[in-house]
Formats: structure tokens, sequence, C-alpha cells
């Protein structure tokens, strides 16, 4: 298991550099500065600001000095929120984006692995059809088209919640982002749960255990759930990942101040550091997660491991 361990560990630097190199050039090749939205200033201004944050600088001289700072875990300061390092704003941003996201992780794990067990457990009935058809309507439509869908339907029209975030809206503002986010990995998880289920309970140990006389329920629970939830948890790697992507376009929608929001405006800014600050925290925080999760890959299944 060690050797398993520090494979998958080994495996998860040289990404994460190529992530971060790649990230850096490609902010630096868009067009444009971090400065060029301010007044027109005089020529020797315009080179001392260059100069103090290292731009007059050749690329590979800035990609050093950025990977050193980086090994100090020092992500440089913010070119367009002066008073704030990167690290500062990516602090203050990333706490209610943490929220959102595990509420729609755990919502869509909950409601998925349920719907695709019934469906699977009820294969070939209307219910089944009913779960496959809402997992592909759930599959097909993107989040930036079913945020305005439910804040159009369940805000505006029914006034059942509110349409954006505000301080007074209390926990009904955690409603709609989180069903949002949630949606498209509920339609995965279901197929996937449903799949595996399929296949689980027609394998030779699950006969053996309906012979003994056992019910339905015991043996979901005992003997087929947790092989069955092999191929969901190697799934969770990229659907952690897509619900962090989808939750800048879903901060976005519902004006929520999460580090989705702290991207686009640096974006928009050209503000180099925190583009790449915001890039390498995602990048970073992704391929921890699918380290671990390839890592309880290894614990649950001992084959996986002895390869």
């Amino acid at each position: 298991m060690l050797r398993y361990t520090l494979l998958r560990l080994l495996g998860a630097i040289p990404t994460l550099l190529l992530v971060i190199v790649l990230a850096f050039l490609m902010v630096h090749a868009a067009p444009g500065g971090p400065f060029d939205a301010e007044r027109a200033l005089p020529a020797d201004v315009a080179a001392n600001i260059e100069a103090a944050y290292h731009l007059d600088e050749p690329l590979p001289q800035q990609l050093g000095r950025y990977l050193s700072g980086l090994l100090k875990g020092d992500l440089g300061p913010s070119f367009r929120y002066r008073d704030y390092t990167v690290a500062e704003l990516i602090g203050t941003g990333f706490p209610l984006s943490l929220q959102i996201g595990t509420l729609a992780m755990l919502l869509a794990l909950l409601v998925g692995i349920s719907s695709g067990t019934v469906a699977a457990l009820k294969r070939g009935s209307m219910l089944d059809r009913i779960v496959m058809s809402f997992a592909m309507t759930g599959i097909s439509i993107p989040v930036f088209v079913v945020a305005p869908v439910l804040v159009l339907l369940l805000a505006v029209k029914l006034h059942w919640l509110p349409a954006g975030w505000s301080g007074e809206a209390g926990a009904a503002k955690y409603v709609l982002p989180v069903i949002t986010l949630a949606l498209p990995q509920i339609a995965y998880i279901a197929r996937l749960t449903r799949a595996s289920m399929i296949d689980v309970l027609a394998r030779d140990f699950i006969r053996t255990a309906r012979a003994q006389g056992l019910g339905t329920k015991t043996i979901i629970r005992v003997h087929a759930l947790r092989p069955a939830m092999l191929p969901v948890l190697s799934y969770l790697g990229p659907a952690i990942a897509a619900i962090l992507t989808g939750s800048v376009v879903v901060e976005e929608v519902f004006g929520i101040p999460g580090l989705g929001a702290s991207f686009v405006r640096g974006a928009l800014n050209r503000d180099y550091t925190l583009v790449l600050g915001i890039v390498i925290f995602y990048a970073t925080l992704i391929i921890t997660l699918n380290f671990v999760v390839d890592v309880l890959y290894g614990v649950l299944d001992p084959r996986v491991r002895n390869r």
C-alpha cells in the first residue's frame, strides 16, 4: 500500500508543475497588461511600475522568480487590489465556495446513489426509465442554462426562493446555487450507480446471499453497496473538479462573493497574479483530491494497489 501511495504522489508532482508552467505562459500570452486600463502614464512612471512588479524582466526569469516564490508559499501581490496579496483574496473567497461545493457534492451523492440503486433494482420498469431520462437531461444541459431557468421558475414566477445572494435571505440563499451545481453530478452518479449495481447484483456471491434467504435490503447494504460504489468513488475526482469549475459560472449568476467571482474579475482586469494564484490553488486542490480518491480506491480494492 505504501508503494502504491508513493507512486500516486510522485505522479501528482509533475502534473502540478506542468499546470503551473502552462498557466503562467498562457496568462502572459494574453493581449494587454494589468495596467492597460489605467489612464495614460508617463513613460518613466510606467517603466517604474513594471520594474516594481518585475514585468520588465524576460519571461523565463519571471517564471523562475514566480516558481521560487511558490516554493516559499508566496502567491505574490494582486496587481489590481494593491492592498491585498493573492493569498488573502483566496482566503476571503474560498470558504464560501467550499461551503456551496461541499453541500452540492453531498446532495449529488445522496440523491445520485439512491436513485441509481432504485433504478437498478427496478430495471426495465417505468421508474427506471424516468430516472435515466432525468439523468440524460441533467448531463445534457450545462449549469449556465440551468441556473437562469431555476431563477426564473422558483424565484421570479413562484417566489419560493431568493433569486440572488443576500445576507438577509438566510439559509434559503444556498438552495438554488447548490441545486444548480448538484444537478449534473446527480445525473452522472445515478447512471454510474445503476450500471455498477446491475453488474454487482448479477455476480455469484449475490446469488449465494439470496440462496441463504437474505432480504433485498440486507443484500444491498451488506454485500452489494461497497463493490458497486467503486466506479462512483473513482468518479469523485472529476466530479469535484466539475463542481469547483462550475462554481465560477454559478457564483456570477447568483452574485455570490466567492472565489469564482474573484477569478472572473481577475481575468477581466488582467490581474496576472490573481488569475495564476486561483488556477494553481484549484489545480492543487483537484490533484490532491484525486490523489486521496486513488488511495481510497486502493484501500477498497486490493487488486488496484497490487498491480
